[in-house]
């Protein structure tokens, strides 16, 4: 089963505190930056789905008119 969105955030906020830790070996720290360099891609694709998902209703000469979701960058 996949893990939710919050459950990968929170396992990378994990993997970041071990990383600044300085506790690991290379090998092991490298390991761990891996598998939140994973964690995070999925976590930008999550985000850039729901981006895509998200429409704004938009009231238009009494008619309900649906429009892509448009994020200010």
């Amino acid at each position: 089963m996949e893990k939710s969105f919050e459950e990968q955030i929170e396992e990378l906020e994990k993997i970041v505190q071990e990383l600044e830790s300085g506790n690991l070996s290379l090998e092991d720290s490298v390991n761990k930056f891996e598998e939140g360099i994973e964690i995070s891609k999925k976590c930008n694709k999550t985000l850039e789905e729901a981006e895509k998902k998200i429409t704004i209703l938009v009231k238009d000469k009494d008619e309900l008119k649906e429009e892509d979701f448009k994020t200010e960058e």
